[in-house]
């Protein structure tokens, strides 16, 4: 095996050990945090390793998923088969599915790719759920850690998110086994079939805050998707208070985590939607 770009001695041991035939085709990583992604040959075979930096914490995140919920996506193909991981070494090895990213392409603004996308999301949900008393409180937690990180959020703003998270509801919630990371960057499109990649962020969380990536980007001023997307799905699981709250804490980590990571776009991003989530707060 030729070394594979990105992966530690003990990760390119790890791999060469199970795959020593296997040959780079193309380096899939998106360069903003230490993970590793390629698409290698082994044996005829296509297959994804992925390999994690220490502190990296998407990595066991995945592989939880796997363990357990990803089965009804992996059975018709909409989602790839894990093959082999170690959470020890920080590398796993999954079939590689056909297709490209649906962002950038015509999919990406056409209303069949979001009901195929509610179909799928829908049967990753009902898997499972559990009422959990103390969710709230930790998911608003977590964004006012990030507002005492280093940010770029304007003072006065970054003030009133913090009021508001201060006294945000916390009531107990419903959870369901989400992606985390729900939008066109991580579904393929295949001779218009969708299929679902990167279950990095999985985690136990309330139904409705996989639908944040996409409020915030696509649906934005395309209402049509998302009604086809609800429509695939096949309800609306959107608790108004609690969806303006989501809003404002997605906002927050967008800003904050985007400027941690030196992604200027996406920062850009965030602090755009941290403008609208507080505007949602206006007169109320």
């Amino acid at each position: 095996m030729s070394s594979l770009p990105g992966l530690d001695p003990a990760q390119q041991a790890w791999v060469a050990e199970r795959m020593p035939d296997a040959q780079l085709v193309r380096d899939m990583s998106w360069g903003l945090v230490e993970t590793t992604v390629l698409h290698v040959r082994a044996g005829g075979d296509d297959v994804v390793v992925k390999a994690a930096g220490p502190s990296d914490t998407h990595l066991p995140r995945e592989i939880s998923a796997h363990a357990g919920y990803t089965a009804p996506l992996i059975s018709t193909g909409h989602a790839a088969r894990l093959r082999d991981a170690s959470a020890e070494v920080r590398v796993i090895l999954l079939d590689h599915l056909p297709g490209e990213l649906v962002l950038g392409t015509d999919a990406e603004w056409q209303a069949a790719t979001y009901v195929q996308a509610g179909v799928l999301l829908r049967r990753l949900h009902e898997q499972e759920s559990r009422t959990d008393t103390e969710y709230e409180a930790r998911a608003t937690a977590r964004q006012l850690y990030w507002l005492d990180q280093p940010h770029r959020i304007d003072p006065s703003i970054a003030a009133r998110a913090r009021r508001l998270l201060a006294s945000a509801p916390a009531p107990a919630v419903m959870l369901v086994p989400t992606h985390g990371d729900w939008h066109p960057r991580n579904w393929l499109i295949d001779d218009g079939v969708v299929r679902a990649i990167d279950f990095g962020r999985f985690d136990f969380r309330p139904a409705a805050t996989d639908f944040a990536r996409m409020a915030a980007q696509q649906w934005r001023e395309r209402p049509d998707l998302e009604a086809a997307f609800l429509d695939g799905y096949g309800s609306d699981t959107r608790d108004p208070e609690l969806w303006r709250l989501e809003a404002l804490r997605q906002a927050v980590g967008t800003a904050c985590w985007a400027y941690k990571v030196r992604d200027e776009a996406f920062e850009q991003q965030g602090h755009r939607m941290l403008a609208e989530a507080l505007g949602a707060y206006d007169g109320s």
